[in-house]
């Protein structure tokens, strides 16, 4: 799974680098994710622009790290393609996570 990640003061950005997170990688998601927020600020945003299809273990990934993030640390989520985004909505997801259309609109309300 691979992951870029960059620090911009208090808050974290992870961001995906593949175009599916489903079954295969959902594991290889989940330990990206922890390696990748080790020490990290208060915010960690999970940017999704390159992600174009979610499955339910991709989705319980998700859900995984911000279990594994709180109570200290905040996920929200950006850049949800369509097909990603409807996934949140079907499931509900979207009133369990914060969901921004893109990683600016997250930098800009969750500013250092």
């Amino acid at each position: 799974m691979k992951v870029s990640t960059k620090i911009e003061g208090d808050r974290c950005v992870v961001t995906v680098q593949e175009d599916r997170i489903d079954a295969v990688v959902a594991l290889a998601f989940k330990d990206a994710m922890r390696r990748n927020t080790v020490g990290s600020g208060a915010m960690v945003i999970l940017n999704l622009a390159q992600v174009q299809f979610i499955d339910s273990s991709g989705l319980g990934a998700i859900v995984a790290t911000m279990k594994h993030l709180a109570p200290d640390r905040q996920l929200v989520l950006a850049g949800l393609s369509a097909p990603v985004e409807r996934v949140f909505t079907l499931t509900r997801m979207d009133s369990v996570f914060q969901l921004f259309a893109t990683l600016d609109d997250a930098l800009a309300v969750h500013h250092a």
